[in-house]
């Protein structure tokens, strides 16, 4: 197959864009993520935390405390795609991501999320 069949054939089949959730089998604590190509994204997030470089330190460490095993990995939900913008496809993302925090609220002992009440106040010096 030539470059260019290899290029038409991933624009009529993109990778699936979705929501992730990285679980803790051993508390039952969450993480939830976004991806333009969610399969892809997860299996970073499984090599992040096998080489010990995620982003999220209680989530790492976790990790490296009780070991792949104790962890589960899954797409929780994925998005149609078809007609959509690159940033109409991010913005539903986010959207959707929103939704699964407020549903699972994977803050605290039930996650790996710091809680939306914990994010540092604006800056008072920046005019809206």
């Amino acid at each position: 197959m030539d470059k260019s069949a290899l290029k038409r054939a991933y624009k009529e089949n993109p990778p699936a864009a979705g929501i992730f959730q990285i679980t803790n089998t051993q508390n039952g604590k969450v993480f939830i993520g976004k991806g333009m190509n969610v399969h892809g994204i997860l299996n970073s997030q499984q090599a992040q935390l096998q080489f010990g470089s995620h982003r999220n330190l209680d989530l790492q460490q976790d990790y490296n405390h009780y070991g792949l095993e104790k962890f589960d990995f899954k797409v929780l939900d994925q998005l149609e795609i078809s007609s959509k913008t690159t940033h109409e496809i991010q913005e539903d993302l986010a959207t959707l991501e929103a939704l699964w925090l407020e549903k699972l609220q994977p803050y605290g002992a039930l996650g790996y999320h710091k809680s939306p009440a914990a994010k540092p106040p604006a800056n008072p010096f920046v005019k809206l």
